[in-house]
């Protein structure tokens, strides 16, 4: 921190400037409150500062968590809001210890960028009465609220709400475009507050804000309701660890020699949800934009994140009156701005360009996102993807032919030792994971060859093997022997024998001599089993009629 203070401190301030209308209108939308948005902000951003795993990570109320929050305000009240926020820093902390943060990288690209789209229009969504002016209409899902909203505002039109909703909006986008430099989020606010106040708008306020934070306290705790409350704690933390850790590697990107630790990084944020609702502030994440606008404001420590927490509370403690009369439209501007510039155009036409499976896993992640709840939609994802994957790799095992000749030198091409041992040998090579999406196209394509003699498995070349592989081999084995095909198997791996032994497929094999360490032996084997010995001594027993099965 002490490396370049005043690099961190501009830094620190540049990104206090574009998240305070932030938080306000996250705490707004998530029902807790702007209060408990200014409150996440300061205790959540300084806790997670300090802790987390990353240098430039800036954490603190995000659109993404106001999704969840939303259902759990309306079916529980603000109490129960505050206890999830405690539970899932509870579970944070655990996944932590557990070391669960290398996992996180497993999350499909497609998912990720379907769960950011959906998000995106969640948040858009959520903003719709606001920037009308109507009051908030009952309904969990988005769309059917934001409908009905518009039937109000079709009712009594506030024109007044709408056009200062569009024209924060407006400026955000093409400011960010011209200058990206600027807070236009904070420009477009404070213009907006003065419009309003001057021209004595009738659009509805922030209104009243404690001059200062509450002191910690667990009064909201109902230990009664827990039972209840654990299914959606288990959301939220799980949202928080999948933002965080993709904010950090973000960070990481766009630096230069940064690197953050995820599990230290799920311990911070751990500790930052624990914190923030003794103060009445709800569950926090590392925020994206809020990153992305402290890394390229020069931040090089931890103490820009702290000095951008530390503005903030100054602002609750000194001007409470004056955020008091920001106007809730404009705030609604500000957060569909930042739903609109979520959306990464270029990321979205990439994905659909890669295939159609991938955009098929985006589209579905985002509507699920839209339709049900964000962890639903990443679990939707992540079972499509690997529905995918799975076909994929079952698709691509195929058998090929291959010559005799390839593997010998000229001198030992003697055309009726090749013809006499392909008549009766085939040896047949296995590449990539005998795994069970492939594993019975495997056991049909070596099954429906050619009556052979004597079958030679090479094994050196397969990748990976699980209990359905092994499986799939051992019946693949029993019928070739009651073909009256002699069964050789050689080079196996190390790692592989485990799953072969535990389901017994090669004992009788090796019981018989029939496992060989290298395929020359197997081969000496089963021509001297047919034929004697064909090969003068000192000679390499030849390959044979091969086909190797490929991934």
């Amino acid at each position: 921190m002490g490396r370049s203070p005043r690099k961190d401190l501009l830094a620190g301030l540049t990104v206090a400037i574009v998240a305070l209308p932030l938080a306000l209108g996250f705490g707004i939308s998530s029902g807790a409150g702007a209060e408990a948005g200014l409150a996440t902000a300061v205790v959540a951003g300084a806790l997670a500062a300090i802790f987390g795993g990353s240098n430039l990570q800036v954490s603190g109320p995000t659109g993404a968590m106001t999704v969840v929050l939303v259902p759990i305000v309306a079916r529980y009240g603000t109490d129960g809001v505050l206890t999830v926020g405690l539970l899932a820093g509870v579970i944070l902390v655990v996944l932590a210890l557990a070391r669960a943060g290398r996992w996180m990288a497993y999350v499909p690209v497609p998912v990720v960028e379907g769960f950011t789209l959906g998000i995106a229009g969640v948040i858009a969504l959520q903003q719709v009465p606001g920037a009308l002016g109507v009051k908030k209409p009952a309904g969990d899902n988005p769309a059917v609220v934001a409908a009905k909203a518009f039937g109000d505002f079709a009712a009594a039109p506030h024109w007044a709400a709408l056009g200062l909703a569009l024209a924060v909006a407006a400026v955000m986008l093409i400011g960010v475009r011209w200058r990206p430099s600027l807070p236009f989020s904070l420009i477009a606010v404070v213009g907006a507050t003065i419009v309003a106040s001057s021209a004595n708008l009738p659009v509805a306020t922030i209104g009243h804000l404690p001059a200062g934070l509450p002191a910690p306290s667990l009064g909201f705790l109902d230990l009664s309701a827990v039972p209840a409350l654990l299914p959606s704690a288990l959301a939220v933390a799980a949202l928080a660890a999948l933002e965080s850790l993709m904010s950090a590697t973000a960070a990481d990107a766009m630096s230069v020699s940064e690197r953050h630790d995820s599990d230290r990084e799920l311990f911070g944020q751990g500790l930052a949800n624990l914190a923030a609702p003794l103060f009445g502030g709800v569950a926090a994440t590392g925020a994206i934009a809020r990153t992305a606008v402290n890394v390229r404001s020069g931040a090089v420590s931890r103490l820009a994140a702290l000095v951008h927490a530390a503005v903030l509370a100054v602002i609750v403690f000194a001007a409470a009156p004056l955020v008091a009369g920001i106007p809730l439209a404009a705030l609604a501007g500000v957060l569909i701005a930042t739903a609109v510039r979520m959306v990464e155009v270029g990321s979205l036409r990439a994905i659909a360009r890669t295939g159609r499976g991938e955009a098929a896993v985006l589209v579905l992640t985002a509507a699920a996102t839209l339709a049900f709840d964000l962890v639903t939609a990443v679990v939707v994802g992540l079972l499509v993807s690997g529905v995918l994957a799975l076909a994929a790799v079952a698709k691509a095992a195929r058998v090929e032919q291959v010559p005799l000749h390839d593997d010998l030198p000229p001198a030992d091409h003697h055309d009726e030792e090749q013809a006499l041992l392909a008549e009766h040998i085939v040896a047949y090579r296995i590449d990539g994971p005998l795994l069970f999406a492939a594993a019975h196209r495997f056991l049909l394509e070596l099954t429906e060859s050619a009556d052979v003699k004597v079958a030679i498995l090479r094994m050196s070349r397969v990748s990976a093997i699980d209990a359905s592989g092994a499986t799939v081999l051992g019946d693949a084995i029993t019928k070739l022997q009651r073909r009256g095909t002699l069964v050789l198997v050689s080079g196996i791996r190390d790692e592989h024998q485990r799953p072969l032994d535990a389901l017994g497929v090669l004992d009788q094999l090796r019981a018989d001599g029939h496992v060989f360490e290298t395929t020359p032996d197997a081969i000496s084997y089963a021509r001297t089993h047919l034929h004697g010995p064909l090969v003068p001594a000192g000679r390499t027993a030849p390959d044979v009629t091969a086909a190797s099965v490929s991934r």
